[in-house]
């Protein structure tokens, strides 16, 4: 039979940090120290606080790191709408980085609207975060200035002064999708844009694309890029362009919304009118769906804005930047060589 633990042991309550020290065999402004900066820490004792920490349970107290380091290892995220499934890889790639660190990702929907927009920052940084992503349209105010290092992940109507823009390259996606369709034989083309920054660009990439090979691009745009807003903007390209072999849609949601408007006029995909997204999304790689989409690497953006707020956190002086995530085109089951149609 197992003896129980004596009352005083740290196995029978709340372990410390200087439970920590003990077991290691360190000091303990040394777990201090590797917890805050692991690689300043020699091998063999970071092994040796490593094993203590986990063979405890310790957990560091967030409120006595804040004090310590006069940070609070969180980093706050506005996002425009939950449904946006590009939002999901961003998460990912940010804590990818945030996560070891010791770093929390606080999550802020502001849907679309100034006062909204305005009401997720400022609840953010009451909460004192240390740095902020903003992926949605920044307020007016949020354009004047910054209180704390920020990024800008995806392309905006505006970037706020001092902040840094991380984002796809969202007009050679574009481009890259016209070419892929142009080269399967289709002349008779539709695009669905929103009116959003990322929507412009794209927008922008494709139409270049499109009229460098003499071909007329058939555009229908909508205020959104909901599955609602791309079955409607298919619908109205559909019955107006009768002879149309191929669609481009500004995100994958869109295309899924497209796909319904398709099958509505029973025709198929691909049979008769290929459809491609962007984003490749968890719905681009659904086996039902099997889109043919542009991977804008979303978790690299998030990667990267995560690096780059530390590196801001660090070096407080760094001049503000702009980086371009080169995307992929992911072939899949949606599109196909163009067939005439009556």
């Amino acid at each position: 039979m197992k003896r129980p633990e004596p009352r005083d042991s740290p196995r029978s309550r709340r372990p410390t940090l200087y439970d920590v020290a003990t077991q290691a065999g360190v000091s303990p402004s040394l777990v201090s120290l590797f917890l805050k900066d692991p690689d300043r820490v020699s091998e063999k004792r970071r092994d040796a606080v490593r094993n203590a920490i986990t063979d405890l349970g310790y957990r560091p107290s967030r409120a006595a790191t804040t004090l310590a380091s006069n940070r609070t290892k969180s980093v706050g995220l506005v996002i425009d709408d939950f449904r946006n499934l590009w939002f999901v890889d961003l998460l990912r790639g940010m804590e990818s980085v945030l996560s070891d660190l010791g770093y929390q990702v606080t999550l802020a929907d502001s849907r679309p609207g100034e006062n909204r927009i305005k009401e997720a920052t400022d609840g953010l940084l009451a909460m004192h975060v240390d740095a902020l992503v903003i992926a949605a349209e920044p307020s007016t105010s949020m354009l004047e200035r910054t209180w704390v290092p920020t990024v800008v992940a995806g392309w905006r109507k505006g970037v706020p002064a001092g902040a840094d823009l991380i984002t796809n390259d969202d007009d050679g996606g574009g481009s890259m999708a016209a070419n892929h369709l142009l080269g399967l034989g289709h002349t008779r083309i539709g695009h669905l844009s929103g009116s959003d920054g990322a929507s412009a660009h794209r927008r922008a990439g494709f139409r270049s694309a499109v009229a460098g090979a003499g071909v007329e691009l058939l555009v229908g745009e909508s205020a959104g890029t909901s599955e609602e807003d791309g079955y409607g903007t298919a619908s109205r390209l559909l019955d107006r362009h009768t002879d149309m072999t191929a669609i481009f849609a500004a995100n994958d949601t869109m295309a899924l919304g497209a796909f319904a408007a398709i099958k509505a006029r029973g025709l198929s995909v691909p049979d008769d009118i290929s459809v491609i997204g962007y984003d490749n999304s968890p719905l681009a790689k659904s086996r039902y769906l099997d889109l043919t989409s542009i991977d804008n690497r979303s978790d690299v953006v998030g990667a990267a804005s995560a690096r780059r707020l530390l590196a801001r956190l660090d070096e407080p002086a760094l001049e503000p930047s702009e980086t371009l995530i080169e995307p992929n085109l992911v072939v899949r089951g949606t599109t196909a060589r163009a067939s005439p149609r009556t």
